[in-house]
Order: C-alpha cells, then structure tokens, then sequence
C-alpha cells in the first residue's frame, strides 16, 4: 500500500504531497525534511529503494525534480518504481514537456492525474487516456 507521494525540487522544497494515511499536520514536516534529505544525498549509482522507518521509500528523479513515494513492506517496489515513471509520461502528455512550473501553476490538474491514478493507497489505473479523460472532459467545459 501507498502511504505518501512527494514530489520535491532539488533545494528540498514540496511541490506536491499526497498522503493516504493520517499523519498529523506536525509530524509531515518532519517526515518530509528526512525523507527529502535522505533521497537528496544519495548519489546516482545507489539503488533508488530506501528503508527509512516503518516505510520503504521508492524515489525518481527527473531533470531538478525528485518523486519519492512511501510504501508498506509488503509493496512491490518496482511496480511503484514504474508507476512514478508513468506519472511524469501522463504529466508529459497533458502539459506536453512538463516543468517544475507547470506543477505549481497547475496542482489541482496534477492532484486530479494523481487521484485518478491511486485511490486509498492503491493503484487503480495505469492507462494513460483512462487516466486524462476527465481532465481533458474539464478543459472542454471551461473552454465553451
């Protein structure tokens, strides 16, 4: 099971956070600076699965951002490793080449790809035009 996704910039800074278990307001902070510090400092050749507490972090990183997802033992991490791979090909899609920018300008449209994609924790589609249809269905809307 998913229990966070983070997406980070290189100087650590949150661009999104998802969380699919309650974690107190308090606490994410903290959770977020080692989890962000402990993916940060590791170099290219090292594996990009992380023990770190009671979850498995999976992280990706593409151009200056870094994509670190929370997950239970019983996960697998590959699966998830592909996952935040097809994340940035449906977010590549929709913002054609999308930037760091685009996801602070856009996080509601990122929060919907992302809802579409895991609900409670669990991947529930993987299919690229499954996963846009109601968002390029809200861009018709607000077009006419």
């Amino acid at each position: 099971m998913i229990k966070f996704f983070l997406m980070v910039n290189k100087q650590g800074q949150t661009r999104l956070s998802k969380y699919y278990e309650n974690v107190d307001i308090s606490k994410r902070a903290a959770l977020e600076a080692d989890v962000v510090k402990g993916c940060l400092s590791r170099r290219k050749d090292e594996c990009s699965f992380v023990e770190y507490k009671d979850y498995k972090l999976v992280y990706r990183q593409y151009a200056a951002l870094f994509i670190v997802v929370g997950i239970t033992d019983t996960e697998n991490e590959l699966s998830i490793y592909e996952l935040v791979h097809n994340f940035v090909e449906v977010l590549d899609k929709y913002f054609s080449r999308v930037s760091e920018l685009d996801i602070m300008f856009n996080l509601d449209k990122v929060h919907i790809i992302l809802d579409e994609m895991i609900l409670n924790g669990h991947v529930v589609e993987t299919n690229k035009s499954r996963i846009l249809a109601p968002l390029l269905v809200l861009d018709k809307m607000v077009e006419s």
